[in-house]
């Protein structure tokens, strides 16, 4: 998975919290919203309530009263009695006549400046509105304040007086109270969003877990060797689909290994049989015309005749040694590996390799006096003998030639180097080094090299070179240190 991209399990713990938060956020939102609507329908509704409790008192006061009930007396009709009104009812209280300017009016305090008059705009308001009723919305500081405008009538219904009640629309109970449920709602969120953390974490742990082990078997998935099913339970729907299919790419892989595998064993065996007969006509055109020109030569009288029969024989003999060491190459090569592991000392196996070569231009190092590793004996002298005979063979035609085998420790490597200072190696060749059948010398089969590679690769080591035509080549071979 790249790091950028979060994992799924990461992201379902993410949404999980990222779910309660949005809902207590949504909550929180739509409560507040909700206590606004319920404010504003509470003011409306308690201001709605006092206007009609302040128009029935004020009918009563019109209904007892000894005056003539005309606009014109009205404020000799509340001279007094509009400040009981305001005691009453605990709310202020003004009186206009029907064109918008003031008769009578208590102390309205909360005006900047008491106004004598209603606005035009009001007026019309009011003679338009099928209530006959009027309210003003409006904000004075940091308070918010209604005005309701309403006709006063006589006991004929005919408009006397316009009454203007102003209304503050006080919140602090209403605050209160959501502040109040709000603290609550947080509390109990935070409860959820504890359960919902601990909840997200085992049931993302539970999801992943199964794709875990999914996810291991393909990294565990190779061509080359045995891929087991997998087997869980328990496990949802999609999970259990994307097993099957799994197990099923397993199966044809399986199939298509042993086709594969089938098809490159043939190849094989149809590039080696190519090659030993190749290898092996070699030596039998000469030994066939040798046995012709002796056939067509041959004269008993001839007193040379036991000169040219030795002669004859040593011919054949050649060739015949010839086959003889095709044959062994072959035979060693396809018989690789032969694994019989031991304890070794890597110093001692290298420089008992080294006893057979008589060159005194080859120089064995080690500054360590114990290397162990886990190899074949056998095996390890191979590796080692074939590396020489290599470097001995790149050293031909060099006038002062030197080859250096040292074997040293890196990290948790046992290393040996074959260092010579011969002809080199031209790039092209480099890939190839290392191929069956390859080889730059004017001899052989090209096997030496490969089956070098193919007993480090079979112990989990590999091999390097690095070359420079004129300039001399360094075989690497690096195996795994055995600690006891």
């Amino acid at each position: 998975m790249l790091k950028g991209i979060r994992s799924l399990r990461t992201k379902i713990f993410l949404a999980m919290i990222l779910l309660v938060l949005g809902a207590t956020i949504l909550i929180a939102t739509a409560t507040i919203y909700q206590y606004s609507e319920d404010a504003l329908e509470y003011h409306k509704e308690r201001l709605e309530r006092k206007e009609d409790q302040i128009k029935a008192n004020i009918n009563y006061e019109l209904r007892k009263t000894s005056y003539e009930v005309i606009t014109q007396n009205i404020p000799l009709i509340f001279k007094d009695k509009i400040y009981e009104i305001q005691d009453i009812h605990n709310m202020q209280l003004s009186l206009f006549d029907l064109e918008g300017k003031m008769l009578k009016s208590s102390n309205v305090s909360f005006f900047e400046k008491p106004s004598d008059s209603i606005p035009k705009e009001i007026l019309t308001k009011l003679k338009n509105s099928p209530s006959k009723k009027y309210t003003v919305r409006f904000k004075l500081g940091d308070k918010k304040f209604r005005s309701s405008y309403s006709y006063i009538t006589d006991n004929y219904f005919k408009p006397l007086a316009i009454l203007n009640l102003p209304y503050i629309e006080e919140d602090d109970f209403i605050s209160r109270e959501l502040k109040s449920f709000l603290i609550r709602l947080a509390q109990v969120y935070v409860f959820l969003m504890i359960i919902a953390i601990v909840l997200s974490y085992f049931l993302s742990k539970h999801i992943t877990k199964s794709l875990n082990t999914i996810s291991e078997k393909i990294k565990k998935t190779r061509l080359e060797t045995v891929n087991k099913r997998i087997q869980i339970e328990n496990v949802s729907e999609e999970i259990s689909t994307l097993v099957n299919a799994y197990n099923d790419m397993i199966d044809e892989l399986e199939k298509s290994a042993a086709a594969l595998a089938a098809t490159e064993r043939e190849s094989a065996w149809r590039e080696m049989a190519k090659q030993v007969a190749h290898e092996i006509k070699n030596p039998l055109t000469p030994m066939r015309l040798t046995v012709q020109s002796f056939e067509r030569k041959f004269n008993n009288s001839d007193p040379d005749n036991p000169k040219k029969v030795k002669e004859f024989a040593q011919t054949l003999t050649q060739q015949i040694d010839t086959m003889s060491s095709i044959a062994s190459a072959f035979s060693t090569y396809a018989n690789m590996p032969a694994q019989k592991d031991e304890t070794l000392n890597l110093i001692k196996i290298s420089k008992l390799a080294l006893d057979i070569f008589n060159e005194d231009f080859i120089e064995f190092n080690s500054k360590e006096e114990k290397i162990t590793v886990k190899l074949d004996r056998a095996q390890l002298i191979r590796v080692v003998t074939n590396l020489v005979k290599n470097a001995i063979h790149s050293v031909e035609e060099v006038k002062e030639p030197k080859v250096k085998v040292t074997v040293f420790t890196e990290q948790n490597k046992a290393i040996i180097e074959v260092y010579d200072n011969g002809v080199g190696i031209p790039a092209v060749n480099l890939e190839r080094i290392f191929e069956p059948k390859f080889t730059t010398k004017s001899s052989g089969m090209g096997l030496g090299l490969a089956m070098v590679k193919s007993i480090i690769e079979n112990y989990g080591g590999k091999i390097t070179l690095h070359s420079e035509v004129g300039k001399g080549s360094v075989f690497r071979v690096e195996f795994p240190k055995f600690n006891n």
